[in-house]
C-alpha cells in the first residue's frame, strides 16, 4: 500500500490547491452565507471546476471522466476540505456518479454520467429517513404500479437537493433495497432547501405519489451498490475531513510562532507544545487510516468497508479536535466570526453526522469484527 502520492496524484493536488486557493477560499464561502445565495455554491466557480476535469475525477473515460480512483477522488476532497469550497462535488461527482456506475443499466449510465462530468448536471443519493444516518433503516416503499413504480414518502439530509437534476432514490421494494433514478422535476416531487449551520446545503425531498416506468430502476444490486457507494462518500468526507484538521492545525502553529504573552512566543510554553503535539499525532494517525481506506477502495471494494469505517472514525475526531485546540489557542479571538475557525468547527460537525458519525462508524466496525 503506498503512503505516499505518485507524481500524477501530486499533480493533481497541486492543481486542486491552486485553483481553489484562487476561486473557492474561505472568503467565498463567507460571501455565500451572507448574501443568502439561492443556490449556495458559484455557478461560475463550479463550471470551471468541471472544465478542469475535476468534476469527473471518478467517472470512467468512457462516460466522458478521468478515470481515477478513491485516493485520486481523496486527493481533490482534502484540497476542498482545506478550502472550505462549497460544490456539489460529493454529492454528485463522488457519491452519486460512483452508485450509477455501480448499479446502472447502460442507457441510464450514458444519460447522466457525462453531464455530470462535465458539470451539466447534479446528481445526489437519498438515503436518511431519520435525525440520524441509518442507511439499514430504509422504509420508503416502491410499489408495482401498472407497467412501472410508484415511490411515496420522504427523504431528509439530502446533500445538494435542492439544485440536483437527479435524484437517486434509495427504497425498500418486494425484493429488497432498490435504488430509483429519479428527475428533480418528476410529478410529485417537491423538494425543500434547508441550509446547514456550516452555510453549506441539504434538502428534504418528499414523493408525493411518484409514478416512475420501468426502467427508472437500477437494475444492479441495490443493496450492494448503495453500500459501496456510502463507502466511497465516507472515504471522501474523511478526506474532506483530514483537509480541514490540516489547514487548522498550520494556521494554528503559525499564531504560536507569532503570539507572544509575558514576552515570549506562547509556542515556547510547554503546555501549549505537548497539546500541538498531540493533535500532530491524532492527523498522522487519521492520515494513515485513510490513505488505508482510499487504497482499499481502489483495490478491493467490496471488502474496504472495515478500512472506510475505521477512516471515518478517526478523521472525524481528529478534525473536532483540531478546530477545538485552534479555537482555545487561540484565546477569545478563536471564537469571533472575524477569523474562520468557527466556519471550519461547523464544517466538521456537519461532516460528521454525514454518512454516519464517529459512534456509528465505532459500531459497525465492532459489529463487522464479531462483537
Amino acid at each position: 500500500m503506498a503512503l505516499l502520492l505518485n507524481e500524477e496524484q501530486s499533480m493533481l493536488r497541486d492543481s486542486a490547491r491552486s485553483f481553489l486557493s484562487e476561486n473557492a477560499p474561505v472568503a467565498q464561502l463567507r460571501q455565500l452565507r451572507d448574501s443568502r445565495d439561492a443556490a449556495g455554491f458559484a455557478g461560475s466557480t463550479w463550471a470551471a471546476f468541471a472544465e478542469l476535469g475535476f468534476a469527473g475525477v471518478a467517472i470512467a473515460e468512457a462516460h466522458g471522466g478521468a478515470g481515477l480512483g478513491a485516493v485520486e477522488t481523496g486527493v481533490l476532497m482534502e484540497q476542498i476540505g482545506r478550502h472550505l469550497s462549497a460544490l456539489p462535488f460529493l454529492a454528485s461527482g463522488v457519491v452519486a456518479a460512483r452508485a450509477l456506475q455501480l448499479a446502472g443499466s447502460p442507457a441510464q449510465q450514458a444519460q447522466w454520467l457525462p453531464r455530470i462530468a462535465r458539470g451539466e448536471a447534479i446528481a445526489t443519493l437519498a438515503v436518511d429517513e431519520g435525525a440520524k444516518h441509518r442507511p439499514e433503516a430504509i422504509g420508503l416503499p416502491a410499489t408495482r404500479h401498472g407497467d412501472g413504480w410508484r415511490l411515496a414518502g420522504s427523504k431528509h439530509f439530502v446533500p445538494d437537493g435542492h439544485v440536483a437534476s437527479l435524484l437517486l432514490v434509495a427504497t425498500r421494494a418486494d425484493d429488497g433495497v432498490a435504488l430509483f433514478a429519479v428527475p428533480r422535476n418528476a410529478p410529485g416531487v417537491q423538494v425543500e432547501r434547508t441550509v446547514m449551520a456550516d452555510a453549506h446545503n441539504a434538502a428534504r425531498v418528499l414523493l408525493v405519489d411518484v409514478d416512475l416506468p420501468a426502467d427508472a430502476r437500477l437494475p444492479g444490486d441495490g443493496a450492494a451498490a448503495l453500500q459501496q457507494a456510502l463507502d466511497f462518500g465516507r472515504a471522501a468526507v474523511a478526506a474532506e475531513l483530514l483537509g480541514i484538521a490540516d489547514e487548522v492545525f498550520e494556521r494554528t502553529l503559525d499564531y504560536l510562532k507569532q503570539r507572544q504573552q509575558f514576552g515570549r512566543l506562547i509556542g515556547e510554553f510547554q503546555a501549549l507544545q505537548h497539546r500541538a503535539a498531540t493533535l500532530y499525532v491524532e492527523i498522522e494517525l487519521a492520515r494513515a487510516v485513510l490513505a488505508k481506506a482510499l487504497h482499499a477502495l481502489d483495490t478491493t471494494p467490496a471488502e474496504a468497508a472495515e478500512a472506510v469505517a475505521v477512516a471515518k472514525a478517526k478523521c472525524g475526531s481528529a478534525a473536532t479536535l483540531a478546530v477545538q485546540e485552534a479555537v482555545q489557542m487561540h484565546g477569545g479571538m478563536g471564537m469571533t466570526d472575524q477569523l474562520d475557525f468557527g466556519l471550519f468547527m461547523k464544517r466538521a460537525r456537519v461532516l460528521q453526522e454525514l454518512y454516519g458519525d464517529s459512534g456509528l462508524h465505532m459500531d459497525r466496525l465492532a459489529r463487522m469484527r464479531g462483537y
